[in-house]
């Protein structure tokens, strides 16, 4: 697969059903993400950058998920109300995927299907990909790197031109 992160649909959390590659032509940042985690607050940030880059082509993605620590055992509309009143997230949602175990097609090829240095398991909540305007990924933060620390900027920065 060419370009195998724009091969994917999807449905929104709000049910629709959507595609990445409507999102060819952007950078996007694909986050799984929960909303009872310690680095629940990582929210602000990647809203942050969503408000920073999004006139310049970055979109933030996040995909809700309950694989570690069973921290986002809400439903659609919980976490969407959640994310848009407690971090005032505007930034796309998807519905709920499964990043560990018997793995959402997406996350297969985030894991499985990328050159060495970027594959590899999810080990957390707010594990980021940062995928360049033609669907590949280019880098990997795992979970504790904050949304705002100077290497995603840095590299967002690069990658936006």
């Amino acid at each position: 697969m060419e370009n195998p992160v724009l091969d994917h649909s999807l449905r929104t959390i709000t049910g629709e059903a959507a595609s990445l590659a409507d999102y060819r032509g952007k950078a996007l940042l694909i986050v799984n993400t929960a909303s009872e985690c310690g680095l629940t607050p990582q929210y602000s940030g990647l809203e942050a950058l969503q408000a920073r880059y999004k006139d310049r082509g970055l979109v933030v993605l996040g995909f809700p998920c309950n694989d570690f620590g069973a921290q986002e055992p809400g439903d659609a509309e919980q976490i969407q109300s959640f994310c848009r009143t407690q971090f005032g997230v505007s930034f796309p949602m998807f519905e709920k995927v499964r990043a560990k175990g018997d793995k959402s097609p997406l996350y297969q090829t985030l894991t499985e299907q990328l050159p060495e240095g970027l594959k590899g398991e999810i080990r957390w909540n707010f594990t980021k990909f940062l995928v360049d305007r033609e669907g590949h990924v280019v880098k990997r933060f795992e979970p504790t790197v904050d949304p705002g620390a100077p290497e995603v900027t840095t590299a967002i920065e690069e990658l936006l031109g």
